[in-house]
């Protein structure tokens, strides 16, 4: 198996990933794929929208193996949560 190294500082990889998401990508995604996941090249803009990032990732990498990877769930600012799911009312 090969390692993929990083070759972008992790605010670049950020950049990048957001810019080619918001410009080239997310018109084409929106509508009908609401809490999927896109899985981008920052390199190439190649992308792939799957149920979760493990085949969103495998799908793209089939594609472009040398891949540098940028997730977004789509219709959320975040990939993941962290924390409570909702509020609770504290008595």
């Amino acid at each position: 198996m090969t390692i993929r190294q990083p070759r972008y500082s992790k605010e670049e990889f950020a950049r990048r990933g957001q810019e080619i998401y918001e410009q080239q990508v997310r018109s084409q995604v929106e509508d009908g794929n609401a809490g999927k996941v896109v899985a981008i090249d920052i390199e190439t803009g190649m992308f792939e929208v799957a149920e979760d990032t493990l085949t969103a990732s495998d799908l793209l990498l089939a594609r472009c193996p040398r891949a540098q990877t940028w997730f977004v769930r789509v219709g959320h600012k975040a990939l993941h949560r962290f924390g409570p799911r909702g509020t609770t009312e504290l008595a």
